[in-house]
């Protein structure tokens, strides 16, 4: 396959797991109703494990397993990216509404290229640091957005969101780092273990308020496995194999326009004018930061990353 077509599939992938993503909030926040927030992540992602599981055995090809220290490193990141940020995203969603965690996600990206600078040395030119202060100013009337609607509980809950946005930056440049020869399957695999795991343990915490979700909920719950955590994190990391981070974290810019509008359609939430703007500046900045990164993106794939302070 040239380089143009795996460049469009790449695309094309990130841009679909945007677009499962983008509905997650609203279905999380229907959920939140009858199930608790760890215990959504344990069922979410024991179910995406065995499914992925599944996948793997099947496989005619299967690929060589990683070694013992790339598996600490993918397990890391499948801490990372499933258990710590959808513990700070279902309990930010509990806790805030699903169209600000929409709108507060299009500052990832930019949390990305500031950690991309930190680990990888990434240059950070002008237009970039102006689209971060932007993209920052955005966020910020989001959350004060929350906190007059809400109070303490709905700023609390952006908050955590944005919290939620720098481990995102570390799982993704963590995951491009220890994913190196390995596909998005069995790195999605690797991942999703080590993330249900970790919500398995955590869930006790609620084992009081267990309860059996009725046919709604276990509907919801099933899409949440299926579509966003097997689907999406499948073609997100397909995606993110052949791009830069930040390149793919941009794409999920995606998700607020969609995401905004299942919290309006799913949950009947209003969106104010406040939110609106803030969603937008955010959106300016992050377009602003990036506009060199599209040249970046026409050359050919640069070298496989390095960590500060490993050896090339």
């Amino acid at each position: 396959m040239d380089e143009r077509k795996t460049r469009i599939l790449a695309i094309g992938s990130v841009v679909a797991a945007a677009l499962f993503w983008s509905s997650s909030y609203a279905v999380t926040k229907e959920v939140l109703a009858d199930v608790g927030p760890l215990t959504i992540g344990a069922i979410r992602f024991t179910i995406a494990a065995a499914l992925l599981a599944i996948m793997v055995r099947m496989r005619r090809n299967p690929v060589a397993r990683p070694d013992a220290r790339q598996r600490r490193l993918i397990y890391l990141s499948g801490l990372l990216g499933i258990l710590v940020y959808f513990v700070l995203e279902n309990i930010g969603v509990e806790l805030s509404t699903a169209s600000d965690a929409s709108l507060i996600v299009a500052s990832y990206p930019l949390m990305t290229m500031l950690l991309e600078l930190v680990v990888f040395r990434t240059r950070m030119p002008l237009l970039r640091v102006s689209g971060v202060l932007l993209a920052t100013a955005g966020a910020f009337l989001v959350v004060r957005n929350g906190a007059e609607v809400g109070g303490t509980a709905r700023w609390f809950g952006d908050v955590l969101l944005l919290l939620g946005g720098l481990v995102w930056a570390g799982y993704n440049v963590l995951g491009k780092y220890a994913g190196r020869g390995q596909d998005a399957v069995n790195l999605t695999y690797y991942q999703t273990v080590a993330g249900a795991a970790g919500f398995l343990l955590a869930s006790l915490l609620e084992i009081g308020d267990w309860r059996v979700p009725d046919a709604t909920a276990s509907a919801l719950l099933a899409y949440l496995a299926v579509a966003c955590s097997v689907g999406g994190f499948l073609l997100y990391n397909y995606g993110l194999r052949r791009m830069t981070s930040s390149v793919a974290v941009n794409i999920l810019n995606l998700v607020p326009v969609f995401g905004v509008l299942g919290a309006v359609v799913i949950n009947g939430e209003t969106v104010r004018l406040a939110q609106v703007f803030g969603g937008v500046i955010i959106i300016a900045g992050v377009a602003l930061g990036l506009v060199e990164r599209r040249t970046a993106v026409e050359e050919p794939e640069a070298p496989e990353p390095t960590l500060v302070g490993e050896r090339a």
